[in-house]
Parts: structure tokens; C-alpha cells; sequence
């Protein structure tokens, strides 16, 4: 619709007080007392009720109210988007007149228009919605949805009811939201070895569809499977944008608090109000793309979240064949960054694999994003204005914004918050030289025979080494036998034919296995205990050369072997074990890595023992953090150890098996008792139990014991920060 230009600005800031105004009218709606039992019912309520049967030791009714408070709140945001949808032609007739000669009363007609979208939104929401049920939340209510928390209590409940599969579902769904939460990860762990619980159990409740989809297509690329990354690319942005259109939407409907009337000392009238509820509404939906683009559990978002998947979906499109269609997706990329330079020339690429003919230069960018820059261009010229002239506070949440939608007055502000944005972007290349893991390479070796091979230095990198002679001819064909007879295909714990490549097939076999089946007569026990002591002797050797001032225990031992396929191998562009960091997630476009499950993020200490090298491939990598710049590589033979430490300095992966078979020993390492192979235990009671025990290092008696205080003190403190920073009081809940 064309606006008169002397209307003009007071229409534009009208139509965000217009919509601001159904946030507040909504609330009011009344509804028959005989219709209050089948309508929603207030979440907050339905929680408090749940909480309260909970210390009741009510299992069956606590997890009936929690169950159906989270339920509640999910129907709620429903019922508000579809009354939402339901509401957008009403009012529409008065709102026309605005055009017409009718329009001199143009003041009347938009009050029109307010009265017959509120009503509308009002009788909707009313007949789906108590009264009580449509007032705004406390903010206490609104963290502890945020936070998960009603599945803390979840966990707890369904554990007392015996109902292991939900109990982990629940455990699983609050810790990805809460990823430093110790006592929960102890859960986890615990209900890992009930009976009846698989991994399957473990399954995100909350989980985002764009994040799935992310993930997904991040994973295809890095197999180099361009069709099916392009596919997951399109769906993600699909589905950001959609998120990002569902929290807008919310930020209309949901009850927003008035502003402050400052009595007799203030001097706001109608329409100061009127731009203060507005700017609050707009402030609200260019939130939404910090809200989206935060992953569950993360302080931070991903910088330019969106701008991202176009990059990678342009590339992926080329990669696949679609060239008009990475032509399209580059060119919507450009309408954020219209002079990034690499960009320029991937779009002159383009055009000349096309042909440079006259229809690929009339390639326009995909619609969505066009809609999507307009508006949220148009909401941040009114919020800037509110900023210069209404001193309104405002943080722009995108590091595209042109400069020239910036007022003058505030643009030297502007631009130092943008530089501090790109230099925390940046960190990631200066924060590769850094190693806060508290290992300090170059102490001394123990092991007669045992020689350095390669440093930090010969290695391009920090706390990492490769030591020769670890193992004897003998020892490693002995291993190389134990996993002949007794590897299982698959990972050697969740039956997987390869979890990294459909090129290689994937055996393992850990300590425990190892035992048990020594016991029933199917391999030699001497080899069996090799095995263990292997993990011992390279503790032994790690823990002296990277002069670890705390105890270091074994966290987790597999014998692994990666054999080539008899078909498949010729041209292979994918990886036997794609760039990864052992206890982060790794993100190569930001060059970060977050400490967060599903990352093993209790692992301190890395390392692989090789066993052979007859095989073509194999071949151990690290990298730079953005997955690329190889820094060092590693050739695997018989007694090679390689050990590194676990965090973000270390990107590592493995090239591709194109022949033979490639076993190793897989060992990491952790600092916290609390986190040590159970299994390696349980293998050495089942000695014990037989009357053959097992040699301990008497260090580690005393590292262990030592140590036990502070896990139990890291266990209480726990529970003491979290509790300190609320005023409800949540005890001891979690730990089962």
C-alpha cells in the first residue's frame, strides 16, 4: 500500500503502536466460568503444583503436572500464533480508508482498526485460554523454562516411578541446556548402565529442527556429499527463517508490560508512550535473531548465523552441479555483504560457468531474504531513531547493518561495538597459540627405550609429541592377534559398521569385553591383560612428559582397527575420521569451539598407539581451527605413541584407509576422578574376583585418593552456585 508522504512517518510509527497495543489488549479477555475446565490452564500454576508434589514425594502426580506444564506452555505459543494468522485480515477495511478521502480522519480509522484486531485476538485466544492462563509470567517462571529446569525434576521423578527410558530422556534434555552441570552428567553415566536403557533413550525433548539440520548439513560436507549437504543447507535456512518469522510473532501476541508511568514527575504523553511501547516491540523482534542463532546451553550466539548457511549453501550448490542455483543464493548473500570481496569473484565464477549470458547477470536473490532485509532494514531505521531522539537503548544484533542506517550522532558508538564483535570473531586464530589445559610439554621420559621422535616444534603446534618404542614387535602382534579374534564390527559399543565412512569398515574392542571374554576360554589372558597394561604404561609416560601437576586417570581405552573396503577407493575425497577436537565442538567457519555435549568435554589428555603399518592411508593430521591449514601429519608404525591434549589447539583427523587394515590403540585421559573408566574398573574387579589381581601404580593410589575430596567438593559446590544466584531453593535434586 503507497503512503502519503505527509502521513507517512506518523503511519510507519503508528503501525508498530498498533501492534504493540494487541500485546496489552489481549490480556484483558474475560471468559464463562463453565468453559475454565477445558481450556489452558496457567503454566506457571501447573509447575509450582508439579515442584510442590515433587517434595511431597508425590512421583506419579509430580510428573503428571510437570509433564503437563511443559505441554501447557508448548500449547500456549500455538494457540497465539494461530489466533495470530487467524487475525491479520481483521481491521483491514479501516485500515484502506488511510488512502482514501476518507483519510483526513485518519487517526479514527486506525483507532478502527486497533479496536477489530483486538477484538478478534481477544475473543480467539479467550476460547483456548483462561483468563489467568493469558497473563505474562514472572521472570523467575520465564528462567526456569528457559534453563530446562522442569526436566531436572523430570529426571528425578520418573527415576522414583521406575521409569528408566523417560528418567534418561529427561536427564539427556536438561543437560544439553546445561552442559557444566555435574551431577546430572553423573546421571547420565548412571542410567547409561541400567538395564533396559539404551542410547536411543537419549533423546533431546526441546531439540530445535534448524540445529538438527545444521548439524546435518555440516556433517554431509565434510564427506563431501554436496547433494545431500545442499539439500540440508536449503531446509536450514528454510527453517532459521521460519524460526525467526515464529519468535517475531510471539513478541506481538505475548502480554508486554506497559511503560513506566513516573506519576506527577512525568511529562509522556500519548505518543511518547505510544513510541516507547513500539520501540520495545521492535527491540523485541530483531532479538529474535540472537534468540535463533543461540544453541541450547551456549552463552553466545553464532555471528551472522544466516549470512553463514547462505555461504556454505552457495558453495554446496556449485559443488553439486546447480550452478543457477548457487548463482541466486550468492547473489541473496551479497544483499548483507554487497562488497565482500571473495563473494565478488565466486559471483564472476559463476557467471562465466554460465556463460555470462543476459539471464545469469538477471539472476535476482531468493524473495524470503529480500522480504527479510526490508524489514528488519525498516525496523532498525525507527529503532536508531528512537536511540538519537527518544533515548531509547538499543544493541544491534547484526554485524551487516549498512552504515548509513546509523544516525551520525551515535555511529562512533556503532562502530566501536562492531569492532569488538569482529575482534572476539577474530580470537580464533590468536587463541590457537594458547593452551589453558594445564599440560606442559617437555618433561622427562621413563621408559627405557622409549625415544622422542617428534616435539611442539616438529609438530607445528602446542603439547603435542610422538614417541618411538613404546612397544615391542612382539607386543604389538600380539594385540593385532587380540583384535583378529575378538573385535566386534562396529565401533565395539554401538554396532556401527563404520561411524565416520561407508568406505572402511570399523572394529573395535575395549578392556571390559576383553576380560569377559578371557574368562569363557575365547582369547589368551595374557593378551587380555597386555591390553590393560598398555593403558597404564602410556599414562605413566604422558602424565611425566606433559608434567601434569594433578592426577591423571584413564577415562576411556579402545582398540580400534580401520580396514579399506575391497570396492570404493579409487578417487576417495572423505576422511576415515573427519577434523574434530576431542572434548569441544569445533566450528571452522568461527574458528571456536564450544565445551558442550555431545563433546567428551571431561577429556584432558589424547593419544593414539599404533600397532602396524602395513596399509596405504591412515595417516594422522592436525589442524588449524579452521579445518583446513594441516599443520603437522604423523605416518602410524608399530610402538608410535602420539599424544596431544584434548582441547581446542589440537584439531586432528585421519585420511582415508585406501588399503589394508589399520588398528590402534585409542586412549584418553582426564584429570577428574569422577569421569575414569568405570569399565577398566569393573575389568579389574572380574580379576580380582578370580584371585588374579592387577599391579597398581601406587602415584595413582594416591592421585585417586587425593583427589576424592575434590571431586566431592566440586559435587557440593555445584550445587551451592547455582542455587546462590536465585532465590528458589533447589537442593540437592539432581544426584540419584
Amino acid at each position: 500500500m503507497a503512503l502519503r508522504s505527509e502521513h507517512s512517518t506518523v503511519y510507519v510509527a503508528l503501525y508498530f503502536f498498533i501492534i504493540a497495543l494487541f500485546t496489552l489488549t489481549v490480556g484483558a479477555s474475560g471468559g464463562s466460568g463453565s468453559k475454565v475446565l477445558s481450556l489452558l490452564q496457567p503454566y506457571d500454576f501447573l509447575y509450582y503444583s508439579g515442584v510442590r508434589a515433587y517434595y511431597g514425594g508425590e512421583w506419579a502426580k509430580a510428573a503428571e503436572l510437570l509433564e503437563k506444564s511443559l505441554q501447557t506452555k508448548e500449547a500456549l505459543l500455538r494457540t497465539r500464533r494461530q489466533c495470530h494468522d487467524d487475525c491479520v485480515a481483521s481491521g483491514t477495511d479501516a485500515l484502506n480508508k488511510l488512502d482514501s478521502e476518507e483519510g483526513s480522519m485518519w487517526d479514527l480509522w486506525a483507532l478502527d482498526w486497533i479496536q477489530q484486531r483486538a477484538e478478534c485476538l481477544r475473543f480467539c485466544i479467550g476460547r483456548s485460554v483462561t483468563p489467568t492462563g493469558q497473563l505474562p509470567v514472572s521472570n523467575d517462571i520465564e528462567y526456569e523454562f528457559d534453563t530446562r529446569n522442569p526436566y531436572n525434576f523430570l529426571q528425578v521423578t520418573y527415576y522414583k516411578l521406575e521409569k528408566l527410558k523417560k528418567a534418561a530422556s529427561a536427564a539427556h534434555t536438561y543437560f544439553v541446556a546445561n552442559p557444566s552441570h555435574l551431577e546430572m552428567r553423573n546421571n547420565i553415566e548412571k542410567y547409561r548402565r541400567m538395564k533396559g536403557v539404551t542410547e536411543d533413550d537419549f533423546q533431546d525433548k526441546e531439540i530445535e529442527k534448524h540445529w538438527i539440520l545444521y548439524d546435518a548439513a555440516v556433517q554431509h560436507e565434510a564427506f563431501s556429499d554436496w547433494l545431500q549437504a545442499t539439500e540440508k543447507w536449503k531446509a536450514c535456512v528454510n527453517e532459521t527463517l521460519w524460526q525467526t518469522d515464529e519468535c517475531r510473532v510471539q513478541c506481538e501476541v505475548a502480554p508486554q508490560p506497559l511503560p513506566e508511568d513516573r506519576g506527577v514527575d512525568g511529562v509522556d504523553g500519548v505518543f511518547e508512550k505510544a513510541a516507547a511501547v513500539s520501540l520495545s516491540l521492535l527491540s523485541c523482534r530483531q532479538s529474535c535473531v540472537t534468540q535463533v542463532a543461540t544453541r541450547p546451553g551456549r552463552i553466545s550466539a553464532q555471528e551472522d548465523f544466516l549470512q553463514t548457511q547462505l555461504e556454505h549453501l552457495h558453495i554446496a550448490q556449485f559443488k553439486s552441479g546447480d550452478v543457477s542455483g548457487a548463482l541466486q543464493t550468492l547473489r541473496s548473500f551479497l544483499l548483507f555483504y554487497p562488497s565482500d570481496k571473495d563473494s565478488l569473484d565466486n559471483l564472476q565464477l559463476y557467471y562465466e560457468t554460465l556463460g555470462g549470458d543476459a539471464e545469469s547477470h538477471g539472476m535476482q536473490p531468493a524473495q524470503e531474504i529480500v522480504k527479510y532485509i526490508n524489514q528488519s532494514l525498516q525496523e532498525k531505521k525507527l529503532l536508531y531513531f528512537g536511540v538519537e531522539n527518544l533515548n531509547f537503548n538499543f544493541t544491534d544484533p547484526d554485524l551487516w547493518t549498512p552504515e548509513d542506517v546509523v544516525p551520525a550522532s551515535v555511529r562512533e558508538n556503532w562502530r566501536a561495538e562492531k569492532q569488538k564483535i569482529n575482534e572476539k570473531i577474530n580470537e580464533g586464530d590468536q587463541l590457537e597459540e594458547v593452551d589453558d589445559s594445564g599440560f606442559y610439554a617437555g618433561g622427562p621420559v621413563p621408559q627405557v627405550g622409549v625415544t622422542i621422535t617428534m616435539d611442539d616444534e616438529a609438530l607445528n603446534g602446542t603439547n603435542r609429541v610422538v614417541l618411538d618404542g613404546v612397544m615391542t614387535e612382539k607386543e604389538c602382534d600380539k594385540i593385532l592377534q587380540l583384535a583378529t579374534v575378538a573385535a566386534s564390527l562396529g565401533d565395539g559399543y554401538r554396532g556401527r559398521r563404520s561411524p565416520h565412512t561407508p568406505h572402511e569398515t570399523f572394529e573395535g574392542l575395549t578392556v571390559l569385553r576383553a576380560v569377559k571374554l578371557s574368562q569363557e576360554g575365547l582369547v589368551n589372558q595374557s593378551d587380555t591383560r597386555l591390553l590393560h597394561e598398555l593403558g597404564e604404561r602410556v599414562r605413566t609416560l604422558l602424565h611425566s612428559y606433559f608434567r601434569s601437576p594433578a592426577g591423571l586417570f584413564i577415562s576411556f581405552t579402545h582398540l580400534v582397527c580401520r580396514s579399506a573396503t575391497t570396492d570404493e577407493q579409487e578417487g576417495r575425497m572423505d576422511l576415515s575420521h573427519p577434523v574434530h577436537v576431542d572434548n569441544c565442538l569445533l566450528e571452522p567457519e568461527t574458528k571456536q569451539c564450544w565445551r558442550e555435549p555431545p563433546a567428551f568435554i571431561h577429556r584432558d589428555l589424547s593419544a593414539i598407539l599404533y600397532l602396524n603399518d602395513n596399509f596405504d592411508g591412515g595417516e594422522l593430521f592436525f589442524t588449524k581451527r579452521d579445518a583446513k591449514t594441516v599443520t603437522a601429519r604423523v605416518k602410524p608404525s608399530c610402538g608410535r605413541l602420539v599424544g596431544f591434549s584434548s582441547g581446542p589447539v589440537n584439531p586432528h583427523g585421519v585420511t582415508a584407509v585406501t588399503r589394508g587394515r589399520r588398528c590402534a590403540l585409542a586412549l584418553w585421559f582426564t584429570k577428574g576422578k569422577l569421569y575414569r573408566d568405570m569399565e577398566r574398573e569393573e575389568a579389574e574387579s572380574l580379576w580380582a574376583a578370580d584371585g588374579k589381581g592387577v599391579l597398581k601404580n601406587n602415584n595413582e593410589e594416591e592421585e585417586k585418593e587425593g583427589s576424592a575430596i575434590a571431586g566431592r567438593n566440586a559435587r557440593s559446590h555445584a550445587t551451592k552456585e547455582r542455587s546462590r544466584g536465585r532465590n528458589i531453593v533447589m537442593e540437592s535434586k539432581d544426584e540419584l
